[in-house]
């Protein structure tokens, strides 16, 4: 069975940071693309960051300069650095999964892999 589970979110000041963890499990993790996506108040749902082809990482022009992707294949989990957070950084956080690239930017209903989710609060 394929689980995602995330962790590390909480309720930080405008300009704070958070590290966010997606620990899997049920697939060969090391062969796996991987995504953070997050769903918005409102339910706009977006990615915002992914690996490319070569090992480079894709961010969303919201996120560009202040989170950093990173992936630990020994240890199955991907994380996502965030910095000066943004009241509007305020989102469920999920990562996914998907043997395929994340390129063509799948929308969070068609997704074929995702966790739960851990909530992220900025306050201003």
């Amino acid at each position: 069975e394929v689980k995602l589970v995330e962790s590390g979110g909480g309720s930080v000041q405008a300009g704070g940071s958070l590290r966010l963890s997606c620990t899997a499990s049920g697939f060969t993790f090391a062969d796996s693309n991987m995504a953070w996506y997050r769903q918005l108040p409102g339910n706009q749902c977006e990615l915002i960051s992914t690996f490319r082809s070569g090992g480079s990482a894709y961010y969303a022009d919201s996120v560009q300069g202040r989170f950093v992707l990173s992936r630990d294949n020994d240890e199955n989990t991907v994380y996502l650095q965030m910095a000066s957070l943004k009241p509007e950084d305020t989102a469920v956080y999920f990562c996914a999964a998907d043997p395929a690239s994340f390129a063509w930017r799948p929308p969070c209903d068609e997704l074929r892999a995702r966790g739960q989710g851990t909530q992220v609060t900025v306050s201003s």
